[in-house]
């Protein structure tokens, strides 16, 4: 193992230990708390899953709010993400789940799903609590949060999690064997859950998927261009669907466009005579 690896492993375990024997103290919400959360930086389907998740909810007359850190945003405080905002101000992940949310809630306004933002989710569900009334609350990215206490902790698996090692080398935030503290896992793809030396009792298996706008004409020479953790699964799945790029462009996770990068696009679309371009909807928030 690297020795940087090994340090950061060993700071893990060491603050993992201190929650596990309450030397470390947790805060407790109201209402029930569910977190979704992976053991890898980013990339496996949180966002799209909280979605699903929160439709569920919804179809079954259960009030939640989801809260999120709000990555990448120029703020720190507490707020309740508009939907018609911008990411700078919420981060493109929450303004994601806030315009999905609301665009498909046709009930009282009063019960409709939120997304709160902040950097303490034990205040934000506070504040939440406060706002909005008792409700449950989906806790993003949310399995190294220890400090709010959670009754039922989802870890989404990754196809080449079990082959990743620690931060900062690999992108493992926690070990492997974290995964005793899952309440149950996602796993999506062909992940090979005997990869994993524990789990969970309860194991979900899901497709991904992804859906072309309807404007999208097959046949198209096309330039895929994204700025999320795991490009290559992006293009993969276009691929998979019959939608071969001519191109393609990346950007670091959570990128925010400027016309700089809107004018090496275009350079990139003329040279290489693409008809139109494709993008993941988080890159549309930024």
């Amino acid at each position: 193992m690297n020795p940087m690896s090994g340090l950061f492993g060993a700071v893990v375990a060491v603050r993992n230990a201190l929650y596990n024997s309450g030397r470390l103290r947790q805060n407790r919400l109201e209402g029930p708390v569910v977190s979704i959360g992976n053991l890898c930086v980013g990339g496996t389907g949180k966002t799209p899953f909280t979605q699903v998740l929160g439709d569920l909810l919804t179809a079954h007359g259960i009030a939640f709010d989801v809260l999120s850190r709000g990555y990448g945003r120029s703020s720190t405080e507490i707020a309740i993400v508009d939907p018609s905002g911008g990411p700078r101000e919420f981060g493109d992940e929450p303004l994601l789940l806030a315009k999905y949310f609301a665009g498909k809630w046709s009930g009282d306004k009063k019960k409709a799903p939120k997304v709160i933002v902040g950097t303490d989710r034990y205040q934000a569900g506070l504040f939440a609590e406060k706002s909005l009334g008792p409700r449950m609350h989906l806790l993003d990215d949310g399995f190294q949060h220890r400090t709010l206490a959670r009754d039922f902790d989802i870890v989404l698996l990754a196809l080449d999690d079990a082959d990743q090692v620690m931060l900062p080398v690999g992108r493992l935030r926690e070990p492997l064997s974290s995964l005793r503290r899952a309440d149950a896992v996602v796993a999506a793809d062909a992940v090979d859950l005997a990869a994993f030396p524990v789990l969970p009792p309860r194991k979900w298996h899901i497709d991904r998927d992804i859906v072309l706008p309807p404007a999208y004409r097959m046949g198209q020479r096309t330039l895929a261009f994204c700025g999320i953790a795991r490009p290559n699964r992006f293009f993969q799945d276009l691929r998979r669907h019959g939608v071969y790029p001519v191109s393609t462009v990346t950007f670091r996770d959570h990128h925010a466009y400027t016309p700089r990068d809107v004018a090496r696009i275009r350079r990139e679309i003329e040279s290489s005579r693409a008809e139109c371009c494709v993008t993941t909807i988080k890159d549309m928030m930024n």
